[in-house]
């Protein structure tokens, strides 16, 4: 839901600039087509797109300015419980000017101060001004669902939605950060916040508050940590009674991400989690569902579709099933489009099927349901089973997940952009090291579901489904089902080949055929085999002369991936070739 940017200045006398806002709210026009709006006092200003979810009316137009309480807002994302926070709110004496969620937001703020987000089901990201004190505060959702980029330079401070609307900002530093480079290069493109690959523009980190002073002094506040620690209880209870845990916790986090006012639809792929969502509001009574798939040419003889499993489901419950098919020429036509959407270089391929899904679904609908997080909050990948007896967790991750070695990263990347140690690994041990998770697995698993979930599958979906102005909700991050699940103790999740407990509390809604097929992944076998095409566009992007001047990368490693792509694979069986055409091909689509 929406787009927010703004400027603020720390200089005595310094205004923040309309032109400046302007610039930044034109570029995130894709993220709300339903309206804009500006903000300026003095030396603070807000801008926002808006997307029409919740009130539909003109008076949850943002920024919002709450003159009562002296404040204003800029907000993206979703408030679940705003009916119940409204009626607690109003028990206090609060009166609203409008129905929907903003200015929610605003009176909770007033009400419990920094205490308030921990009150918010839902994905958010919003800044607000108070007028009285001057302070600006910034806020991110518990998983960072809902992005927030900012830049600063001298004596001042802007913020946005998007990367590239701080590029339209201007005086940004462009400047490849060759910390965040070795993480993309090394860590399937994550780059933990608060980095980018720009060295001039950070993102707030997930669950944290930051107030920002008149004088332009921070101070941050976490106001939510993922807990793996569990009771005598807990490790004792049956396999059953997680599962019914679990079946009851789902089905709040998906009634819950059902609040709007228009249509919520859901994106199904086929598998157990996206099923899973349908199948439960089904249960509930959701009539004449709206659900949508898509699928690719076939590539290699690898099939490029899972319409066997969606086409299943839709027919067991009666969905207003929408299957989309995208033939491998419109795909290719596509794929700048696709690049040009991320705020950040992503190397999965599932960019593009997501960018062309979404497309054909806002011409429909304007929200839906997304089965994201399942995999990394009860353990479905590969390389959670190999933690459960290692001796050494962070080599054992580390083996099975990054992209290469930082000896073989020496070996890819020009002397002169190669990080001084082994980041990547040195994130890894860090984070493993902090207390709450003593289980490898549960290290792992809390790894990658507060960073590795936040900075691909996550941060795709917005991306790809803002540039057309649809949003995704993702039950399976609802934060009390992951706190559920972190009680939960490793070998129920990685029983039956990984998602054990939610596969067996699946049962009571799904048919077996879908539960017990063989794991699938987002089908686009055409980037999977980088040939003919595609080749050239790889090397169309790396031998550019933006490219050249840059110099990220050997050159007789380039030779090498030109050579023979299909010998160029990471341990996660991508194209190493594509990995660093990708970054090629989005720095030079943002003018970089």
């Amino acid at each position: 839901m929406c787009g927010i940017c703004g400027e603020i200045r720390f200089k005595n006398g310094a205004m923040a600039s309309g032109a400046t806002l302007e610039r930044m709210v034109d570029a995130m026009a894709p993220r709300g087509p339903d309206g804009a709006g500006i903000f300026l006092r003095g030396r603070v200003g807000f801008g926002h797109r808006r997307l029409k979810i919740i009130d539909l009316s003109e008076a949850s137009a943002q920024p919002f300015i709450d003159t009562f309480l002296g404040m204003t807002i800029a907000f993206n994302g979703c408030i679940y419980n705003y009916p119940e926070l409204r009626a607690e709110l109003e028990g206090k004496g609060h009166r609203f000017a409008s129905s929907g969620d903003t200015e929610i937001i605003l009176k909770a703020w007033a009400e419990w101060g920094t205490e308030a987000p921990k009150r918010f089901h839902g994905m958010f990201a919003f800044v607000l001004h108070e007028r009285d004190s001057g302070r600006v505060v910034m806020v991110r959702d518990r998983f960072g669902i809902k992005p927030l980029y900012y830049s600063e330079s001298g004596d001042r401070l802007r913020f946005a939605s998007t990367l590239p609307a701080l590029l339209a900002a201007g005086g940004v530093d462009t400047t490849i950060d060759r910390i965040a480079l070795h993480h993309y290069m090394t860590w399937h493109a994550v780059v933990p916040a608060p980095r980018t690959i720009l060295s001039g523009v950070r993102k707030l980190p997930a669950a944290t508050i930051r107030v920002i002073e008149v004088d332009g002094r921070t101070s941050d506040t976490r106001f939510w940590e993922p807990d793996f620690t569990r009771s005598t209880a807990d490790a004792q209870r049956s396999a059953e009674e997680w599962q019914d845990l679990v079946l009851d916790s789902l089905r709040r986090a998906v009634r819950r991400r059902m609040v709007a006012d228009v249509p919520v639809g859901v994106l199904l792929s086929g598998g157990v989690d996206s099923s899973l969502i349908v199948g439960l509001l089904a249960e509930q009574g959701q009539a004449g569902l709206a659900t949508y798939s898509i699928g690719f040419e076939e590539a290699k003889g690898e099939k490029g579709d899972e319409f066997d499993y969606s086409d299943l489901i839709a027919r067991q419950y009666g969905t207003d099933h929408h299957k989309i098919f995208i033939p491998s020429e419109e795909m290719r036509a596509h794929l700048p489009d696709a690049i040009a959407a991320m705020s950040e270089p992503m190397v999965s391929y599932d960019n593009i099927g997501f960018y062309l899904l979404s497309r054909e679904v806002s011409k429909t609908i304007k929200v839906v349901q997304s089965g994201q997080g399942a995999d990394e909050v009860f353990g479905g990948y590969h390389w959670y089973p190999p933690m459960q007896d290692a001796n050494d967790p962070v080599a054992t991750y580390s083996e099975a997940f990054f992209d290469r070695s930082h000896a073989r990263l020496a070996g890819h990347l020009s002397p002169e952009w190669l990080a001084e140690r082994d980041e990547s690994r040195a994130f890894v041990e860090a984070h493993f090291a902090r207390p709450g998770a003593d289980d490898p697995v549960d290290k792992a698993l809390r790894l990658d579901t507060n960073v590795m979930l936040v900075d691909d599958p996550v941060k795709r979906v917005d991306n790809q489904t803002m540039a057309w102005g649809l949003e995704a909700r993702v039950p399976f991050l609802d934060h009390e089902l992951v706190e559920l699940a972190g009680r939960i103790p490793a070998r129920h999740k990685l029983a039956h080949g990984g998602k054990g407990v939610l596969k067996e509390a699946a049962r009571q809604i799904l048919p077996a055929e879908v539960i017990d097929r063989k794991k699938g992944y987002f089908p686009v076998p055409a980037l999977k085999y980088v040939d003919g095409p595609y080749l050239d566009m790889c090397r169309d992007a790396l031998t550019a002369p933006a490219a050249r001047g840059r110099g990220l990368f050997r050159q007789d490693y380039l030779d090498d991936l030109f050579d023979a792509p299909a010998d160029h694979v990471t341990r996660l069986r991508g194209s190493e070739l594509w990995q660093v055409a990708l970054l090629e091909m989005w720095l030079q689509a943002h003018g970089i």
